[in-house]
C-alpha cells in the first residue's frame, strides 16, 4: 500500500494513482540503493516506485494540464517517481510557455526546491527550468545557491550554467565552477566535471585553460569526467597536468 499525498485534487490525485499502478517492489529495492537513500547517505529517507524514466515521462504527458498548484502538492510526495512526473510537467510547461508562465514555473520551482532533493530531480530541471530563466536576467540568485549548505541547493547551481552553455556563455559558468572546487562532496565533483566536459565539446580551449590553471586544486573525479572525452593517450598526460594549452 503506498502513501498519498493528503488533498490533492482529482487530476492531481489521478496521476499520483496512475504511477502507483506501474509500481514494482523489486526495482523500488534497486533504485533506493542506487539512490543512496539509506541512513547517512545524500538521498537519505527518499522512497521509490520503481518506474523508468521513459514511463513516468509517458504518463506525465497523460497530465499535461496539471496546474502548478497541483505540481507543487504532487512535489511533496515521498515517493522520486511523483516528483519526477511534476517535475516534468514543469519542464514541458516552461518550454512552452511566454515569459509570464516561465516565470511562473521558476517561482514554483525555486519555492518548492526543498522537494528537488535527489540528483535525478535536479538535472531533469534546473537545466530546463532556472538555467534558461536565469540566461537573460541577473544571476545573482546562482551564487547564494552554490554558497548554501543544502548540496541539492548547490548542484541545482551548476546544473542551471547547462543553459548558459549551450547559449556559448560560459564565463559565470567558469566562476561558478572555480568557487565550488573545494566543495566536500562527490555528487559536486562529478556535476562540475560534467558540465566542464560539456563546455570543452565547445570550446577546448577554455576548457583547457582552466583545467591547467587550476590543476592543483581539482578533485580527481572533476578532471576525470571533464576530460572523458579526449583520447587516452592525452587523458593519461592531462591527469598528471600535461595540458595542450594552445
Amino acid at each position: 500500500m503506498h502513501t498519498p499525498v493528503p488533498g490533492l485534487s482529482p487530476e492531481a490525485g489521478a496521476a499520483e494513482r496512475a504511477l502507483f499502478a506501474l509500481a514494482d517492489a523489486g526495482k523500488a529495492q534497486t533504485a533506493a540503493r542506487y539512490f543512496q537513500s539509506g541512513p547517512g547517505q545524500y538521498g537519505e529517507g527518499d522512497k521509490f516506485l520503481g518506474i523508468r524514466v521513459p514511463v513516468i515521462r509517458e504518463t506525465a504527458r497523460q497530465f499535461n494540464t496539471l496546474t502548478l498548484a497541483e505540481c507543487a502538492a504532487l512535489l511533496q510526495s515521498p515517493y522520486n517517481e511523483v516528483r519526477v512526473l511534476a517535475l516534468d510537467v514543469m519542464v514541458r510547461r516552461f518550454a512552452k510557455g511566454k515569459v509570464d508562465v516561465q516565470t511562473a514555473v521558476y517561482a514554483c520551482f525555486m519555492q518548492h526546491r526543498d522537494r528537488i532533493n535527489n540528483w535525478n530531480l535536479v538535472d531533469g530541471s534546473a537545466p530546463y527550468i532556472s538555467g534558461p530563466y536565469l540566461l537573460k536576467r541577473d544571476r545573482g540568485i546562482l551564487w547564494e545557491l552554490a554558497n548554501s549548505p543544502v548540496l541539492w541547493d548547490r548542484r541545482i547551481a551548476v546544473l542551471s550554467t547547462f543553459a548558459f552553455i549551450r547559449a556559448g556563455d560560459f564565463d559565470d559558468a567558469l566562476k561558478l565552477y572555480a568557487q565550488l572546487l573545494t566543495d566536500p562532496h562527490d555528487l559536486m565533483h562529478k556535476a562540475c566535471g560534467w558540465m566542464l566536459r560539456e563546455l570543452g565539446k565547445r570550446d577546448e580551449a577554455r576548457l583547457l585553460g582552466f583545467l591547467h590553471t587550476h590543476y592543483a586544486a581539482l578533485p580527481r573525479t572533476t578532471l576525470r569526467y571533464a576530460i572523458e572525452k579526449f583520447p587516452p593517450e592525452q587523458r593519461s598526460a592531462m591527469l598528471k597536468g600535461d595540458f595542450p594549452i594552445r
